[in-house]
């Protein structure tokens, strides 16, 4: 018989439908049709290619679990992906032999409450009944055995599948595992038989999306639901309103639409750079956009049938340039341009705001309304005659405590109509309102903080920040700066250490935030958001002790067919290895640990300079280096090689273990390792938040003990370019040497030609060959000239 081949393997061997997939034409980006049509092609074309039966043989056999079963109107043999290939991985879930066949189903019965869910179950799996067929069933039972909140039991039979659920909730949750475990499968006739019941770790589970400085059309919206659903997300965070544009119609105000939801550049830097101004709706070369009212609540009512809650951001005070422009009356000065937070001593700032949350809780149902309160500077308030005025009369000490009042004042307003607020980690500065939530961003201190007060918490720190590079930058479209690969953002864990479990319930959950300065495009925001928003799924519904990253993997590898059908243009697993390198306990020598994204690769490497090739040998396990060395290496497959090669120079060297003098201080903020951060002998990754990079906001100086006078034949020292969040390069290093740590000569000064203007991140080595030097004590110094960050990693000393 002829074996049909697992199609979600096919996407790791990068076929040429595979390449045509990733690399749509660039002037179609903007063109919503024809990119759809590109992605209709490739879709046929990926089945085109199944259906010739293409033999797989046992290479990858044991990616899924996988049954083989006959098909009744041919006897072909195809496979079926078992339910342990859930994603998030089910509480408890017990495998079936056998098959439920999607055709020839009698009756699908549900009680009246559970009506909606079960037309939903019908128009989604695309089931139509057949009275005239066996008694074959699909059953939605209302049960009162323990299933409250969104547990579920889900039972599947050769005969009958029959879900139980307290509520709607729950059975909305099982409706979206059966359509998971559908569109797992090559033929979505089969569903494999199965016993699963389920119920999620967290309370909040949500999905961020930013469309100030982008906007998307509602399809896109519906789309992005669609795949929350699947994965069990049920909070979309609606990011309205930004300095970029305001999104949302608001009829007491027309002006926030039409005069504010339109901007003459689309890139949004270009925007800033060219005096930010807005052009009203219907010029020719406006771009933005708006949700009318009626949208907006189409929205919500499409994610309420997916148990999904839309929560809306309306920022305050700050971020609230777009309003300004509109209604300049309500900023400090009159001018948006050099105030961007509302006048809180006006009393029109608060009739206004609470006119705007008038017309938005009403459109939105959600029990939270948050409103934004990061980032928003206070320099105006300190010189506003009408906000000082206003800390005098409230006797107030800083300006925080004029922020915390407005942010009262709207709680207050939101409780009187039934509704809570949920605010950003600046909303703690100043004083927490009584009832507020808080959303830790700025790392997990704000959280803790909250959560020590008794204050519900939603963790959304870096690690959850899905508008970070996800591979090497070099390789990947531009982003906002740092480094998240899909296996960090699996490893975060949610509830702090240092909380007790007393305090720990107040962790609600967790949420995927998307920023989109960088995703002009929708195929853009799939392209970050997935497939890491999978891992943040999991995390959020998962039990902590079920969770384990190498099957996480495994599993995956059946979802790149589910979401090559969903249209998805997810970020493909790079064929670039990742290397790190870790001394050992003495420090002998160092271990080189080679990694890839791909499912059980074949990786070969060459340590004499040459490039891989297929005879080159295998790597199975870290590779042990002494000094310098060069390792290159490259996955293969099919006698091919993937991609190109991947080069590292070992960094071990002398200097591990050494004590170092700082004659300056680092900055707290970023204190990596602390001291001994610059000889631990691990370099730092392409993100200066992996503690591994050292922080300064000075000039860097220190020094090296190398223990004894010995030859030095060269020193070099790491830096970081990433003028984005403002980190800047030294404008020079100079090595200085003693050997009595009195008496230093300068015996090199390393100097650069980088723009400080370059928007890439670049990791630059700043390095000095010697000759005929001796020293013990080595001597660093790096002027910070720029005022910004500089971050270094490593001193390594040969």
């Amino acid at each position: 018989m002829v074996k049909y081949i697992v199609i979600s393997i096919l996407i790791l061997f990068n076929f040429e439908f595979h390449s045509q997939y990733q690399n749509l034409p660039k002037e179609k980006l903007n063109d919503q049709s024809d990119v759809d049509e590109d992605l209709k092609f490739v879709k046929e074309h990926t089945l085109a290619v199944v259906k010739t039966g293409f033999i797989i043989g046992d290479v990858y056999s044991d990616n899924l679990n996988i049954q083989i079963v006959k098909k009744n109107l041919n006897g072909q043999e195809k496979p079926i992906f078992g339910a342990s290939n859930l994603i998030p991985q089910p509480q408890n879930c017990t495998e079936k032999s056998g098959i439920f066949t999607l055709e020839g189903i009698k009756k699908l019965i549900a009680p009246k409450e559970f009506s909606e869910v079960a037309r939903l179950l019908r128009d989604e799996m695309k089931i139509n009944l057949d009275k005239n067929k066996k008694e074959k069933i699909i059953e939605l039972i209302k049960s009162k055995d323990n299933l409250d909140g969104e547990k579920y039991r889900l039972i599947i039979t050769p005969s009958k599948i029959s879900i139980y659920a307290a509520n709607v909730r729950g059975a909305i949750t099982a409706v979206f595992t059966l359509l998971q475990l559908q569109k797992l499968q090559p033929d979505t006739n089969f569903l494999p038989c199965a016993e699963i019941e389920d119920a999620p770790r967290f309370v909040y589970r949500g999905m961020h999306l930013d469309v100030s400085r982008h906007f998307y059309p509602v399809s896109f919206i519906k789309k992005y639901l669609d795949i929350m659903a699947l994965y069990k997300f049920n909070t979309f965070h609606w990011h309205l309103t930004d300095s970029p544009g305001w999104r949302l119609q608001i009829n007491k105000y027309p002006l926030l639409t039409s005069q504010s939801g339109f901007r003459n550049y689309a890139h949004w830097t270009d925007w800033s750079k060219n005096g930010s101004h807005f052009v009203p709706e219907g010029s020719p070369n406006a771009y933005g956009g708006y949700y009318t009212q009626d949208e907006a609540k189409e929205i919500v009512a499409y994610a309420k049938q997916r148990n999904i809650t839309v929560i809306p951001e309306i920022e305050m005070p700050g971020h609230s340039y777009e309003v300004l422009a509109a209604y300049p009356e309500l900023s400090c000065t009159n001018d948006p341009n050099t105030c961007h937070e509302f006048c809180i001593g006006n009393p029109r700032t608060l009739e206004f705001l609470k006119d705007i949350l008038t017309e938005v809780i009403a459109i939105f149902p959600s029990r939270y309304i948050h409103i934004g309160g990061d980032e928003a500077g206070t320099h105006c308030w300190k010189k506003c005659s009408k906000c000082q005025d206003l800390k005098v009369k409230k006797g107030f000490n800083d300006e925080n405590e004029l922020q915390s009042y407005l942010i009262s004042n709207i709680e207050q307003f939101l409780k009187s109509r039934g509704r809570k607020l949920i605010g950003w980690d600046e909303i703690i500065e100043g004083g927490l309102p009584a009832d507020a939530t808080v959303m830790s961003w700025r790392g997990e201190k704000g959280g803790i903080i909250a959560a020590e007060q008794n204050h519900d918490v939603i963790m959304t720190p870096g690690a959850c920040y899905l508008d970070a590079y996800q591979s090497n930058p070099v390789t990947q479209p531009m982003a906002i700066g740092g480094f998240l690969p899909i296996q960090n953002v699996y490893n975060y864990e949610p509830v702090p250490a240092q909380l007790s479990v007393e305090k720990a319930k107040y962790i609600l959950g967790l949420q995927a935030c998307l920023w989109t300065e960088y995703m002009s495009t929708t195929y853009q925001v799939e392209y970050m958001a997935f497939p890491r928003a999978l891992a943040i799924a999991e995390t959020g519904w998962t039990q902590k002790s079920l969770k384990n990253y190498d099957h996480f993997h495994k599993r995956i590898q059946a979802h790149y067919l589910l979401l090559q059908r969903m249209h998805v243009n997810y970020y493909r697993p790079s064929t670039f290895l990742t290397i790190s390198e870790q001394p050992n306990a003495d420090h002998s020598a160092s271990e080189l640990t080679l990694v890839s994204e791909l499912y059980k690769p074949d990786i070969r490497y060459t340590t004499d300079g040459s490039s891989p090739t297929l005879s080159s040998q295998t790597y199975t396990k870290p590779v042990e280096v002494k000094g310098k060395m060069e390792i290159k290496s490259a996955i293969f497959q099919n006698g091919q090689m993937l991609g190109k090669e991947t080069s590292y120079t070992s960094s071990h060297h002398r200097a591990i273990g050494k004590k170092v003098t700082f004659n300056n201080d680092w900055s707290t903020s970023y204190p990596a390792q602390s001291e001994r951060t610059l000889t631990n002998g691990v370099m730092g990754s392409f993100t200066y938040q992996d503690k591994q990079w050292l922080g300064y906001l000075k000039d860097l100086d220190v020094t090296v003990d190398m223990e004894t006078v010995q030859p030095v034949s060269e020193v070099s020292i790491r830096f970081m370019q990433q003028i984005g969040p403002g980190v800047f390069l030294p404008s020079h290093v100079d090595i200085l040497v003693s050997e009595d740590g009195v008496k230093y000569v300068n015996v090199k000064r390393i100097i650069h030609d980088i723009s400080n203007k370059n928007p890439e991140l670049i990791l630059k080595k700043f390095d000095a060959v010697l000759e005929s030097i001796s020293a013990r004590y080595i001597r660093i110094i790096a002027p910070n000239i720029h005022g910004g960050y500089m971050f270094t990693d490593e001193i390594m000393v040969y």
